[in-house]
């Protein structure tokens, strides 16, 4: 079997955030792919709702200290780390006092979207691959897991395309149960071209709804892994009518079910 070099850039992790079945998959892919001999890197955004001290967070500082423009404005880059003993992981957090700070993870106290999410999404994706560059690691896939990651995709091919560190990789998206109701923000795609982020198909982020985001996103992708029996099965079909290499939804014995993902890795 191949060893792969696996950048997973997640928007939940378990046990930083309420345990379900999204945010427990994001730290057993990575511990699972470990075991079986593959080389790990995991990224998550530092919501304020993390306890730094109960989880042990501490401070990166020859990673941290970068100015990352986001919509005009600066914002410090401030990079965390903490490790999961028990799986053997470490996990690295983009951290930003004026986008991780409240308390709340994407939704405010009424269930509504946060109305800068677009940026916040923005800068993780941005934060998460200058801290890579800065790492000199080079990662031979990226497994995009939930929505909040999927600018990841789009930095990869088409801002940091000609990058040796990333020239050289597949993208993995997750389909997952994570739908969010509405739309993030109007201008959405007005600040991905500000970005470096231009092609004809970006049209249908005019509209930016999840689905749409997702259809996006799926052409940039070389593989899609259906994480949950409630994703969109309208985004499935979508990828499979793109061409996409898809390793459909499973449940069962784990040893199964992740000696499916690593096979899948190894034949992008």
């Amino acid at each position: 079997m191949a060893k792969n070099k696996i950048l997973y850039v997640c928007q939940e992790i378990s046990p930083y955030l309420p345990e379900n079945d999204f945010s427990k998959l994001s730290i057993e892919m990575a511990r699972q792919m470990q075991e079986r001999g593959d080389e790990v890197r995991t990224f998550m955004p530092r919501y304020g709702c993390i306890n730094e001290r109960r989880n042990q967070l501490h401070e990166v500082i020859r990673l941290s200290g970068m100015n990352l423009i986001i919509n005009d404005n600066d914002h410090q880059l401030i990079i965390k780390v903490a490790s999961i003993p028990a799986a053997r992981i470490q996990i690295y957090f983009i951290d930003n006092d004026d986008y991780f700070s409240r308390r709340a993870v994407l939704h405010d106290e009424d269930g509504k979207l946060f109305e800068d999410n677009d940026d916040r999404a923005i800068f993780f994706a941005r934060g998460m691959l200058e801290t890579v560059k800065k790492l000199r690691w080079s990662p031979t896939i990226v497994h995009c897991h939930g929505w909040f990651s999927a600018i990841a995709p789009m930095y990869l091919k088409k801002v940091f395309y000609d990058d040796p560190l990333f020239r050289d990789l597949k993208i993995v998206i997750s389909l997952a149960d994570d739908k969010f109701e509405g739309q993030l923000a109007a201008d959405f795609k007005q600040k991905l071209e500000g970005e470096g982020i231009m092609d004809s198909s970006m049209k249908v982020l005019e509209e930016p709804t999840y689905e749409n985001l997702y259809r996006y996103v799926i052409e940039y992708a070389d593989g899609v892994i259906v994480t949950s029996q409630n994703a969109s099965q309208e985004l499935v079909e979508y990828a499979r009518q793109q061409g996409k290499k898809i390793l459909e939804y499973s449940e069962g014995d784990a040893k199964e079910v992740f000696d499916n993902y690593k096979r899948f890795y190894d034949e992008l």
